[in-house]
């Protein structure tokens, strides 16, 4: 930003940030958890409240809001009040490196992704924090089997994006958009998205990032039949409404990750990268691949029931790591054969 010192720089970036991410969450509910689901069980979701039913979200919040603020005696008070925080934290610090144009970006780190999985992992700590201080066993229970389940998942979720950076030679994010705007193949600069090449790594990260987002059939954590709520049993209000909006915020990051990934971010095919009008379209292409991937996280989550959890857990260190180290392996061989 010309003109502008440090941390007046700094400060823009940090409040588009904490604008955005209510934003994207208010989109994913609405879209997909009122009429998505709505749709696909033949009924037409929230109609009265707004436009269709547009205003429904600002109302639940109001609901959050004003109800009390309260805890278990036994509660940890302390730490009961910080873990919706360091999970809200955790999200929020996804959306630092998630590009949506050739300048539009807070920061452009050259290890962009091995951050974005970094920081991703925090959540689980929040977790681990809200089902221990609860003084709730559900919530306990809850809390250990998302800590199990996150770690399980990250593993995957870590090897699948492997292929992407041994084609991209790089981990940072817009080198990664940049790779498939100029990846050649058969001698046309056709801007391949790295999905084509990648269909075995997509398919892992979209599993895994199901499974980091604790969506049906990873949601043990929460399972309401077993566990009645899980880690958040006891939150009300808007410590609720924290991890609500976290959930909904990480899915919209994970997809954004997924589309600079595997489907070529804010960029388009047969359009140089560096032109500056993609700065004004290029957030809207990053849109719509988004809603893409979120679409098909929720259509998921809508229709395939829970798995057990030694199934959940044999899926992940049986399945999906042993394909994703094979992907590697392949990827490394054509890397240097080409």
């Amino acid at each position: 930003m010309i003109g502008l010192v440090y941390w007046q720089e700094t400060a823009i970036k940090l409040a588009v940030i904490l604008g955005v991410i209510p934003v994207t969450s208010l989109i994913l509910v609405y879209l997909f958890l009122f009429k998505m689901m709505a749709f696909m069980q033949s009924r037409l979701g929230p109609m009265i409240t707004g436009p269709h039913g547009t205003l429904q979200l600002i109302a639940e919040a109001i609901k959050f809001l004003q109800k009390e603020d309260i805890h278990p005696d036994n509660a940890d008070k302390h730490v009961f009040a910080l873990a919706p925080i360091v999970v809200l934290m955790s999200t929020f610090l996804l959306y630092v490196i998630l590009p949506a144009g050739p300048d539009l970006i807070v920061e452009d780190l050259d290890v962009g992704i091995f951050y974005a999985l970094a920081v991703s992992s925090l959540s689980a700590l929040g977790v681990l924090m809200a089902g221990w201080a609860s003084a709730n066993k559900y919530a306990l229970l809850g809390g250990l089997r998302a800590a199990g389940q996150l770690i399980a998942y990250e593993l995957p979720l870590v090897l699948a994006t492997m292929g992407v950076i041994i084609q991209a030679e790089t981990m940072s994010l817009q080198g990664i958009v940049h790779a498939q705007a100029n990846f050649s193949i058969f001698g046309l600069d056709s801007g391949m998205p790295f999905i084509f090449t990648q269909i075995v790594g997509f398919a892992i990260f979209m599993i895994a990032a199901q499974a980091e987002l604790t969506q049906t059939p990873f949601d043990m954590p929460v399972a309401e039949t077993e566990l009645v709520g899980g880690f958040h049993i006891e939150y009300t209000g808007f410590r609720f409404l924290l991890f609500f909006m976290a959930e909904f915020g990480t899915a919209f990051a994970f997809a954004a990750i997924a589309s600079v990934l595997f489907l070529g971010g804010w960029s388009l095919p047969f359009v140089d990268p560096n032109e500056n009008w993609l700065n004004f379209v290029g957030p809207g292409v990053m849109l719509f691949k988004i809603l893409i991937l979120a679409a098909i996280i929720f259509w998921v989550r809508f229709t395939v029931p829970r798995l057990r959890e030694d199934q959940l857990q044999k899926f992940a260190w049986k399945v999906l790591i042993p394909v994703s180290l094979v992907n590697i392996a392949v990827t490394g061989l054509i890397k240097v054969a080409v």
